[in-house]
């Protein structure tokens, strides 16, 4: 069984650094679109501390219709602030695709909503004016369709 992450132009080395662990950690595939906001070159990637960039299956896209075309036997769910369906009110199955934006922008409008019956959100007070950091993000709808699954192969 197999998940997959994708972020669409990744800005911040840490975060995709973070998510590349969990995706480590659980066996699941970090697809990464360009352009990164960062090198990741070995000297790059040592000064992160991400010693474990080789253990990942990291595979690189030069656009999310790429990615989409390449795939497209699999579902694509997309993770936006302005998505209206609830992440925990999704039935996740193996080979999904679990799409997320940049740090700074989230995806692009246009993207949203052409596939606004599968956006989802997690929720979240409106009034705070921030929304959860992107490995946070990754991790809480990563973790509920490893749950739906139950963990495959994890103890």
């Amino acid at each position: 069984m197999t998940l997959h992450i994708c972020l669409v132009e990744p800005e911040i080395p840490h975060n995709t650094g973070a998510i590349a662990r969990s995706c480590g950690l659980t066996k699941s595939v970090l697809h990464l679109v360009r352009p990164l906001g960062f090198s990741v070159d070995d000297k790059h990637l040592k000064r992160c501390g991400l010693d474990y960039w080789d253990l990942v299956d990291i595979r690189y896209h030069n656009s999310i219709e790429e990615v989409m075309e390449e795939y497209k036997d699999h579902r694509f769910f997309f993770a936006s602030t302005k998505a209206h369906k609830r992440y925990c009110d999704i039935e996740f199955q193996d080979g999904d695709f679990l799409v997320f934006g940049k740090e700074t922008k989230g995806l692009p409008e246009p993207l949203l909503k052409a596939h606004d019956e599968t956006a989802i959100r997690i929720p979240m007070l409106k009034d705070f004016g921030r929304s959860l950091n992107l490995s946070v993000s990754v991790n809480i709808i990563l973790f509920e369709a490893l749950r739906q699954l139950d963990y495959p192969g994890m103890a």
